[in-house]
């Protein structure tokens, strides 16, 4: 989906939406893409992206790498593997102000001006009175479905379904809110999540005013196998605010019932996967990945029957709702859908609407336009990549039972991503003259160095590496290939090496607090991995070894959200206890600070050895 807004844009684009959506992302500064992408089961759309272009002209010179850089490429992709989805709609009519006007700039002014302020005494909203909602900009610049009623089939010609969500029948209680982001993002005070009127409206139950919900129609691949129509089946864009910040975010619930898109499904999420993604997104945006934001996670005693594993076992489950923040939803199954139906001319209006909303640097009226917009995409997809993958952050980390060929392994996360791009270029096909779709196949070509050079970047600042050295490509990968040989910790071996002290490293003096690096030390090479890397510490800059491990520490964290620790969590939930959602929420706000509650959690311990048997799949 595309995530539009003053700062960034964000374009989900959503490509294999069962691995989930390894959609493209990352955009640029001013609007930036969003990304979705499933992984164990939790869909994630990763937005707000800051600005990191490389410059290149379109007809430049593709960096090619020697035999030695692309095989040191591979090495890096493939030691990193060991490592690591009620009625009809009678009035489309909303209010005819543009979204812009609809912020009550009384409100939120120092002095009654007409100008938008920021009152440092008065900024949240104590009451939702007033504060709406608008789909306003979507439905202007968009055709919506011609059949208003709500029952599977094929869509075709629009963007949109308008469409309601379906309330639970019994009551619904709520699990857990984003202080940040319903303060932050939303300007409404925290206290509003206590009353009825907020729980109403996060689990669908209440429409505000000014908002027409809409289920948004995209196509796309799974496991490698175009899939056709996939689109909106359990998630309904309820419409955009725009915040005293001048932000625009656009609000979805996820779990909120049945669209045209729902296919076989029910329209409904489940506590288990809804809780992951709820913590999860708010997860990613600490560790200062594009993600997008989760506001609120609410349960019913609805039975939502779900068969986890695909093997028969079909068990009773409680439905879930999550509140998701981004600034835009479109993704890159939103222009393949058109593509690949024929729908040229509503192709070209979404793709000059993104540009338009999102991309201000590119020339909107310039014949080079769609180019250009491929080349940012290619280049922030790049850098989306390495983001997560300097975190360990893939789709392997447990069997995934529902991708047993491995296609979204960790290491091939980058292969995945080019893929990705390559669908998104034969999207774009139809758009671009003859001579345009070579040039786009040359810069889908500079994919791989993009890749390498922000990898390379990113896991030298977790080494604390500084200055050049032709040698540190290298380096990073005999780390990789020790820590796939011993199955190390990703986490805490980088966290651990960022601790310990450098004198300690000398003399291979690792005491038990460094567990990782105790089961790194078990490898035979490793002594002369240390020797390298000592080596190459004394060549920084002068520093101290504090001033190094500060340093290390600020991009290492010390807790992530692991899968047993969403286990963990989702059983105390199921009996209504939420006491470790909230406790995971407060950690992972701070995931590079060690903390004592953390400590005494064990979150920054060995896993429990019952984690080792945990097996998660698209439906978890």
């Amino acid at each position: 989906m595309l995530v539009l807004n003053n700062g960034y844009v964000s374009l989900i684009f959503s490509r294999e939406k069962k691995s989930h959506r390894c959609v493209w992302n990352y955009f640029t500064r001013l609007p930036h893409l969003v990304q979705t992408r499933t992984v164990h089961g939790v869909c994630w759309i990763f937005a707000k992206m800051r600005l990191m272009a490389v410059q290149r002209t379109l007809t430049g010179t593709i960096l090619k790498l020697d035999i030695m850089r692309i095989m040191l490429l591979w090495l890096i992709w493939e030691s990193t593997f060991g490592i690591f989805s009620r009625g009809e709609i009678t009035n489309y009519k909303a209010a005819a102000e543009p979204e812009c006007n609809s912020i009550d700039t009384n409100f939120y002014s120092i002095n009654g001006d007409d100008t938008l302020g920021y009152s440092k005494v008065n900024y949240k909203r104590s009451s939702m009175d007033g504060w709406n909602l608008t789909s306003q900009k979507l439905i202007d610049s968009f055709p919506l479905d011609s059949i208003k009623q709500n029952y599977v089939r094929q869509v075709r010609d629009c963007i949109f379904s308008a469409i309601q969500p379906t309330p639970f029948k019994s009551a619904v209680t709520l699990a857990a809110v984003s202080k940040e982001v319903v303060e932050d993002l939303l300007d409404l005070d925290v206290s509003i999540t206590k009353t009825k009127e907020f729980i109403q409206f996060v689990s669908g139950a209440k429409v505000l005013p000014g908002s027409i919900s809409l289920a948004h129609r995209y196509g796309g691949h799974q496991f490698g196998v175009w899939s056709g129509q996939l689109g909106d089946g359990r998630a309904h864009l309820l419409g955009a605010y725009v915040n005293r910040h001048g932000t625009r975010w656009e609000l979805q619930l996820k779990g909120s019932g049945k669209t045209p898109y729902s296919r076989d499904g029910d329209g409904r999420a489940v506590l288990r996967s809804s809780l992951r993604e709820f913590l999860c997104s708010e997860a990613l945006n600490y560790l200062e990945i594009p993600t997008s934001r989760a506001a609120s996670l609410v349960i019913s005693n609805d039975v939502v029957k779900r068969d986890n594993f695909y093997n028969g076992n079909v068990k009773n489950e409680k439905g879930a709702i999550v509140l998701r923040v981004a600034k835009s939803w479109f993704r890159f199954g939103s222009l393949e859908i058109l593509a690949y139906s024929g729908e040229i001319e509503l192709l070209r209006k979404l793709v000059d609407f993104v540009i338009e909303q999102h991309f201000p640097l590119i020339n909107a009226t310039g014949s080079n336009k769609y180019l250009e917009f491929f080349s940012q995409v290619v280049t922030d997809t790049s850098y989306l990549i390495a983001r997560w993958m300097s975190v360990g952050f893939a789709h392997d980390f447990v069997p995934n039972t529902s991708d047993d060929e491995g296609r979204y392994k960790i290491g091939n996360q980058a292969n995945v991503g080019r893929y990705n791009l390559d669908k998104l270029k034969k999207a774009l096909n139809p758009l671009l003259e003859p001579q345009q779709q070579l040039l786009a196949e040359q810069i889908l070509k500079g994919y791989p160095g993009l890749y390498q050079a922000k990898f390379l970047e990113l896991f030298k600042a977790k080494l604390g590496l500084s200055g050049l050295d032709d040698s540190d490509d290298y380096l990073i990968a005999f780390l990789l290939k020790l820590m796939e040989d011993t199955r190390a910790d990703f986490t805490m071996t980088f966290r651990q090496l960022s601790e310990i002290y450098k004198q300690d490293l000398e003399v291979k003096n690792i005491s038990k607090e460094y567990w990782a690096l105790q089961d790194l030390a078990k490898h035979k090479k490793f002594s002369h991995w240390i020797h390298l890397y000592l080596l190459r510490l004394k060549s920084n800059t002068i520093e101290s070894d504090d001033a190094r491990r500060i340093r290390m520490q600020s991009v290492n964290p010390r807790y992530i959200f692991r899968n047993w620790m969403a286990e963990s969590a989702i059983k105390k939930a199921e009996r209504n206890d939420f006491s470790e959602i909230h406790l995971l929420q407060k950690i992972l706000r701070r995931p590079f600070t060690k903390q004592a509650e953390a400590e005494e959690a064990g979150y920054s311990s060995r896993p429990p050895p019952w984690a080792k048997d945990l097996r998660v799949s698209c439906s978890s």
